[in-house]
């Protein structure tokens, strides 16, 4: 393959990646024997009817299209890796006219890093952050630990209340007529929670175990679906089990049972001293944003928007791995919420652009002071990872592999840049 780039306005570039015919040819061959079983060609078993035969029936072009899909990650990664500007995100992929036994010419719009003037970022000026931990602060955290500790009982002598978890039948109708997708059954369901459509837990407070209970609401305006947007819906819901959550007392014994301690006085401390910790590490990472955020503001670049869309796309995928984590799947989140996944890209977008202009400036900032990443740092990094999967080192960096190496370094050399400029900031 041979690279070729030409920059265009806006921080873009046309790619042109040429691909020798013996290489496309192999990649025909591997459509082929994709594709084989599928075609069926009289006077031959599927599968077995020779690629000439194929060809002359269908066409010489007719596994072009299956054998551009085959070479156009390679292609991509090539491109990466070989152009003369660094490429941040590829806008699009197309290839010129297939010539048989001639090279093939794939054409990428590439986004390129854009170049950062940088403003201050020195002795830049942030508001100093309050640590000082709260008697307010400690009972919250108690609380909430209260909260973690507390027992799951099954409820039969009330109706279902705020903060209760029920397991629910229910099946939603629009005009009288029952809806695809709107029918469940033994769903639990936390009241409170926000996980269905707005009003819906609310109308179940209330409902008592075994009778039947109409629940009305109307769908979102920008619903997903739109046969069911801003439309008025009656779900007719059994509430089938009701579980609430029964707090201990907060005393010695509690303290005892949380920690090491015997006492919930000392045990008070502890959370106390816990919380000053935190506050400390989380006062930190405000003061790191807000660095940043005067950074980016006294500094310029122009963002191709190729590049914002790959980063709100990344954010989307992150978004729905922590879904999947919680095992909630992307089309259930959407039902059940309303969202999109335009919506959740638009959403995302000025985060996606603060996210590139931080790393940018990062970056930049590297290189004005000369920063750099060590074996050590890296080595230090390993360790810290191998640490938190519980896995050996050396194993640890079998499985990273150079590709991951790279990407580990430049996190390590965003994070010192980061120390860097908020170590040199002024709080005033």
């Amino acid at each position: 393959m041979s690279v070729q780039l030409e920059k265009l306005d806006g921080n873009m570039a046309k790619v042109n990646v040429e691909v020798a015919a013996d290489e496309f040819e192999k990649a025909v061959e591997a459509a082929y024997q994709k594709n084989k079983d599928k075609i069926a060609v009289t006077g031959f078993r599927k599968g077995k009817a020779p690629r000439k035969m194929i060809e002359k029936m269908y066409g010489e072009e007719v596994f072009y299209q299956d054998a551009i899909e085959i070479l156009q990650d390679s292609v991509c990664d090539r491109a990466i890796d070989e152009a003369d500007e660094e490429i941040v995100a590829i806008a699009s992929l197309d290839v010129n006219p297939v010539v048989k036994g001639q090279p093939v010419v794939f054409v990428l719009e590439v986004a390129i890093k854009p170049e950062v003037t940088l403003g201050q970022y020195k002795g830049v000026e942030v508001d100093a952050i309050d640590v000082t931990v709260t008697d307010e602060d400690v009972e919250n955290a108690l609380k909430a630990e209260q909260k973690k500790q507390a027992r799951t009982v099954e409820v039969t002598d009330r109706a279902v209340a705020a903060d209760d978890t029920v397991t629910l039948d229910f099946e939603g109708f629009v005009d009288g007529v029952a809806f695809e997708g709107g029918k469940g059954e033994d769903y639990p369901l936390t009241i409170g929670s926000g996980s269905f459509i707005p009003g819906f837990e609310d109308a179940l407070i209330g409902a008592e175990i075994g009778k039947e209970v109409d629940v009305n609401v109307t769908f979102p305006e920008e619903y997903q679906e739109a046969s069911l947007a801003g439309k008025p819906a009656v779900f007719k819901c059994t509430v089938k089990a009701i579980k609430a959550q029964e707090l201990p007392e907060l005393n010695d014994e509690f303290a005892s049972e949380v920690s090491e301690f015997d006492t919930l006085a000392d045990y008070r401390a502890s959370v106390k001293a816990d919380l000053e910790v935190k506050k400390i590490s989380d006062a930190k990472a405000a003061k790191q944003d807000a660095v940043i955020d005067k950074i980016i503001e006294a500094s310029s670049m122009e963002l191709p928007e190729a590049y914002i869309k790959t980063e709100q796309r990344q954010m989307v995928n992150e978004f729905a791995q922590r879904m999947q984590s919680q095992g909630l799947s992307m089309e259930q989140y959407m039902q059940f919420t309303g969202a999109t996944v335009d919506k959740l890209l638009e959403q995302v977008k000025p985060q996606a652009e603060s996210r590139i202009k931080s790393r940018l400036v990062l970056e930049a900032v590297a290189a004005a002071e000369n920063i750099t990443v060590s074996e050590d740092d890296y080595k230090a990094e390993l360790k810290t990872m191998a640490e938190a999967y519980a896995i050996e080192e050396d194993k640890i960096a079998d499985m990273v592999g150079e590709e991951g190496k790279k990407q580990i370094e430049k996190d390590i050399l965003i994070k010192k840049a980061l120390e860097f400029v908020a170590d040199n900031a002024v709080e005033k």
